[in-house]
């Protein structure tokens, strides 16, 4: 039996930081998603039917940050949809995204809407949580 690495998972971040109840800084939850990415590539190394890069609309992702489940989905995303999941990884508003991709906030609002149904996710939440871990610069 392989022995897992002592890196955190998304579940285990999720748990402590409800549990805790207390805020931690950038820097820490920095580190442990460096931590998680650095074990989804390390994973990825181990299974080569996995892709390096994943084209997200006209963006190139590194294949460890894109669950398996989501490979086929995420290339199905129509450029503009693409794009407006990447300004929500960076943490961009619905108005910020609206004025980047010229379009009004509710064309934005209903870019993302699309992106959350073709993904099959739970909701807003979701989606901005997968745009984060697809798109947000960990430099």
């Amino acid at each position: 039996m392989t022995q897992r690495p002592n890196h955190p998972s998304a579940e285990g971040l999720a748990t402590r930081a409800s549990s805790q109840g207390n805020p931690r800084s950038g820097s820490e939850v920095d580190s442990e998603l460096l931590a998680l990415i650095e074990e989804m590539r390390s994973a990825a190394k181990r299974d080569p039917s996995r892709k390096r890069e994943v084209t997200v609309g006209e963006f190139l992702v590194d294949g460890a940050r894109v669950p398996l489940s989501l490979v086929d989905p995420l290339q199905q995303l129509t450029r503009t949809e693409a794009a407006a999941l990447r300004f929500a990884g960076w943490g961009r508003s619905n108005a910020d995204i609206a004025t980047l991709l010229a379009i009004s906030e509710g064309t934005a609002r209903t870019h993302l809407n699309s992106a959350v149904r073709k993904l099959e996710l739970d909701g807003m939440r979701g989606l901005v949580a997968l745009a984060g871990l697809l798109f947000h610069p960990l430099d």
